[in-house]
């Protein structure tokens, strides 16, 4: 038994008096999530129709721009090509197929950075325009660009598509359990459909199972549903609408169980109306209020008006229809009671309601919980569907409880108790939160059939009355009343129509004039560029931008204008960001260098965005901002005074050579430079000589040095030299090449020097050398150069010094020494020994030497030889040795006869 049979106005089934009725269910309705449903508004005012295919030369067609509006600002485009920009969007107040569309606004992604990768081996991808249209169709983004304004990846209904698409399309599927849970429901209705197929090996078990097997199968999508009801949900609708499908489920499984009640418990036919009716006729209701929670529903009185009128439209054509077939005999057979003849009509009448609503509510579906919801309506669907063959008096005359009919309702139950639970996405995922995009149309791809709707009615009516004229039969009072009905619907739809278009029109008109007037008045550049890279519309500030008038840009190719040189960059990151997910990276932003109509080359910043046919820069110039970014990077990498590198950019060149590809490359070295006897010119001539004599070293430095190397000021008068290798193995060759070098520049720095005021002054050099050895970093070759350096001047000056490692050890001993000399001071390690000095000639003493010693609390003892240069390094040699033993040497002279002073000293 179904959910929707009655015991009016059919034949009883076997054993019984009275008859199977005319069945109903109820099948959910399905619309397009934005509330509109509406189709093209046709070619008025030099719109687009919508749905229409326009060609732009991608290789197949691509909707046109939804709404039929034109980009604001943007002129009408040649033959051949569509120049959509932001395009009209319907409102939400749709009313169904052809009606309602309200203009859009201009829509302009949030501008994200992206980084411009400068990819030298893609520079001569875009030597010719044609190469962008080649890599676009080659790379498969050609059909991305023309539909990327049909999906905005901001909409929350487009990401329902998205998720309807990727289940088409086989890029996602249920995971394991849902297949096992599908792979059962399969099974469990192939066994029932085969044992009514086969009568069920019984009479009475096929009553049973006809009755009593229905009425479980709509018990558990009862209890399916409830629970699922009682889920929690983020979206709104969602937990009332299952909970009125479970409603509409128990009123099934009841009328059902009164069925098999009669039939099995009390074994007499069922009576005629009896609680059986009321439960199936209370099935409908539910179901209705049900799918319109989870519809859009329109938001303005028009809307509404049009959503009845086309739900009468379908409704009246399909009376009409099924009354010309079946429902005129039902309604004047005689004999019957008005009860029983009411019931009969009841049923199929109800069933007309239910597949009005749905085919009304189609194109405004919400995108909430929809594989749950596409689930049941494919469910009830199946019952709707069952419903109709019932009603054919060919099955209603030959139908007995557990045959095959039977085991459709039992699937519709079934399928409808798995739509919330297997369903590939679950009504409760919690997506992140998405802005609310602007009111827009859906899928142009679903408008056409939206469209014809209304007129498909009316066709279908035509056919109802056709049908009677051509049997021969008086054409019924009641079909001639619903047709009538059904025209004058139409009509009055078609005059709201046109009011509505005649609003949107002026309305279109008053945003594209404010559209027009933003681009127009903006200090950017607005440019839209085809996959082939010829520019289709440039905005008139173009002019002061670029110095070339935009009518003299348009049609010319993008890549003739961008530097050949950033060429490789833009087509590397256009690739990279046509690759990405739109909906992770609306925009980009690419800097390049742009021909100006004075032949310079102005840096230009865009923003891309993609676009129906191309792509949309943003652009400004950035000259200015580039041109004093530059001046600020070489300030803080150079010498104020000389305009050499500075430490900080020589050492990261540094650091550069070694890690690059002549890292291998030991013959790389770093000169250490510092200009011997500067202090006293400074001291003796003035800054203003000091600074003149190191702007002339630094130049005869920067002239000495070979164009790959690098010489820099370290600060003071320390200056540097970075000399590259020339690949030469042999060891002892790379240090006489670069000794030579040294030796040179040592020669050169110290030629005289003619600083302000006419003066000739000369100063030597001492250079340190230091190669770049094998797992030596960029710290470590500066102070083995630094090192070297030092040896030179403490070697005697105006010399070149190449690196040893023992140079190293000598500094680790002498600042060990320093440290140790400090706390020995403080101990009282130190002694004097004094020793007397005799005159020969007179045998007297002539004088006392007082020699240090520095025996440590280990027991160490130093010579004056190792402390007193440390001790010298740190100015401390008077401190150590003549200050706590003056009193001591004053006390140990003599006296001679003569009255005549000693004189004492102090010896290493």
């Amino acid at each position: 038994m179904c959910s929707t049979r009655s015991t009016a106005g059919g034949a009883a089934p076997p054993g019984s008096a009275g008859g199977a009725g005319a069945g109903d269910t109820a099948r959910p309705e399905r619309g397009c999530g934005c509330g509109c449903g509406c189709a093209g508004t046709g070619r008025a005012g030099g719109a687009w129709a919508d749905g229409e295919v326009c060609r732009s030369g991608l290789g197949r067609g691509v909707p046109a721009p939804r709404g039929g509006a034109r980009p604001s600002g943007v002129p009408p485009e040649p033959a051949g090509g569509c120049g959509g920009h932001a395009v009209a969007g319907p409102d939400e107040g749709g009313e169904g197929p052809g009606m309602r569309q309200h203009p859009g606004e201009a829509r302009e992604r949030t501008v994200s950075a992206g980084a411009l990768v400068d990819d030298a081996a893609g520079r001569a991808d875009w030597a010719d325009p044609v190469d962008f249209a080649a890599y676009l169709d080659h790379t498969g983004h050609i059909g991305c660009l023309g539909h990327a304004d049909l999906d905005d990846p901001a909409d929350p209904t487009d990401h329902a598509d998205h998720a309807d698409r990727s289940d088409a399309d086989g890029r996602s599927g249920p995971g394991p359990g849902a297949v096992l849970a599908q792979i059962g429901l399969g099974l469990i209705c192939g066994g029932y459909a085969t044992g009514a197929a086969l009568g069920w090996g019984s009479a009475e078990l096929a009553l049973v199972m006809g009755d009593f097997g229905l009425s479980a199968a709509a018990l558990a999508a009862t209890v399916s549903c409830l629970l699922y009801a009682r889920i929690p949900h983020r979206q709104r609708g969602i937990r009332p609408a299952w909970l009125l499908f479970a409603i509409s489920s128990f009123m099934a499984a009841v009328g059902n169980g009164v069925w098999g009640w009669y039939e099995v418990v009390l074994d007499r036919p069922v009576p005629s109306p009896s609680l059986a009716d009321l439960c199936f006729l209370l099935f409908a209701p539910p179901a209705i209020v049900g799918l319109l929670v989870l519809a859009q529903r329109p938001v303005t009185r028009a809307g509404w008006v049009c959503l009845g009128l086309d739900s009468w439209l379908i409704g009246g054509s399909l009376l009409t229809l099924s009354w010309s077939l079946a429902l005129a005999h039902t309604a004047y057979l005689p004999g019957e009671s008005v009860a029983r003849a009411a019931l009969s009509l009841a049923y199929p009448l109800l069933d007309i309601v239910l597949v009005s609503m749905v085919l009304a509510l189609h194109f405004r579906r919400s995108h909430l919980n929809r594989s749950a919801v596409n689930t049941a309506i494919a469910a009830l669907a199946l019952t709707v569907l069952c419903d109709a063959l019932f009603t054919s008096p060919l099955l209603r005359e030959h139908y007995s409880s557990g045959q095959l009919l039977d085991a459709g309702w039992f699937a519709g139950s079934l399928l409808l108790a798995y739509a919330p639970w297997g369903a590939r996405r679950a009504a409760d995922a919690q997506p992140a939160p998405l802005p609310v995009p602007a009111p827009r149309t859906r899928n142009p791809r679903r408008r056409p059939f939206a469209a014809l709707t209304p007129y498909l009615a009316a066709a279908v009516c035509t056919l109802s009355i056709l049908y009677n004229v051509v049997e021969g039969r008086r054409v019924d009072r009641v079909v001639v009343l619903t047709g009538c009905a059904v025209v004058l619907a139409l009509v009055v739809r078609q005059a709201i129509m046109l009011v509505d278009n005649i609003a949107l029109t002026h309305e279109l008109a008053q945003k594209e004039n404010h559209f027009r007037s933003l681009v127009q008045g903006s200090s950017d550049v607005i440019m839209i560029a085809a996959p082939s890279g010829v520019l289709r519309y440039v905005s008139p500030a173009a002019g002061g931008v670029y110095g070339r008038e935009a009518e003299e840009l348009v049609g010319s190719a993008l890549a003739s204008l961008i530097h050949p040189e950033d060429l490789g960059a833009v087509v590397h990151e256009v690739r990279r960001f046509l690759a990405a997910v739109p909906a992770e990276e609306p925009t980009t932003r690419i800097e390049c260098r742009f021909r100006s109509g004075r032949g310079s080359w102005l840096n230009v910043e865009s923003t891309v965005n993609r676009h129906q046919g191309g792509l949309l820069f943003n652009s400004r110039d950035v000259t200015e901002r580039v041109r004093l970014q530059a001046q600020l990077r070489h300030n803080a990498e150079h010498d104020p005074l000389t305009d050499l590198p500075n430490r900080a950019l020589f050492t990261e060149r540094v650091r550069g050579a070694l890690s690059g590809r002549r890292a291998s490359d030991p013959g790389t070295a770093v000169l250490f430079i510092d200009l011997d006897g500067f202090k006293a010119v400074n001291d003796r001539l003035g800054h203003q000589a000091g600074d003149d004599l190191l702007v002339q070293a630094a130049r005869r430095l920067q002239d000495s040095v070979r164009a790959g190397d690098t010489a820099a000021r370290l600060g003071g008068d320390e200056f540097a030299a970075l000399i590259l290798g020339d690949g030469t193995h042999d060891r002892a060759a790379r240090e006489q090449r670069v000794y030579e070098i040294a030796d040179r520049l040592r020669g050169t720095l110290s030629q005289p020097y003619r600083v302000e005021g006419g003066a000739e002054v000369r100063v030597a050099a001492s250079i340190g050398v230091a190669f770049a050895d094998p797992g030596v970093g960029a710290g470590d070759l500066l102070r083995n150069a630094d090192l070297a350096m030092y040896r030179a001047k403490a070697a005697g000056k105006n010399r070149v010094e190449l690196y040893a490692p023992q140079m190293q050890a000598e500094v680790e001993r002498r600042t060990e020494l320093a440290t140790r000399l400090r706390t020995a001071l403080h101990d009282g390690e130190f002694a004097l020994l004094h020793q007397p000095v005799v005159d020969l000639a007179t045998g007297r003493i002539a004088a006392v030497a007082a020699q240090a010693r520095w025996r440590s609390a280990q027991g160490i003892l130093f010579t004056p030889a190792e402390f007193l240069r440390a001790a010298d390094d740190g100015e401390r040699t008077a401190e150590l040795v003549l200050q706590p033993h003056l009193g001591c040497v004053a006390s140990a002279f003599v006296v001679g006869a003569s009255g005549s002073g000693l004189a004492a000293s102090a010896e290493a």
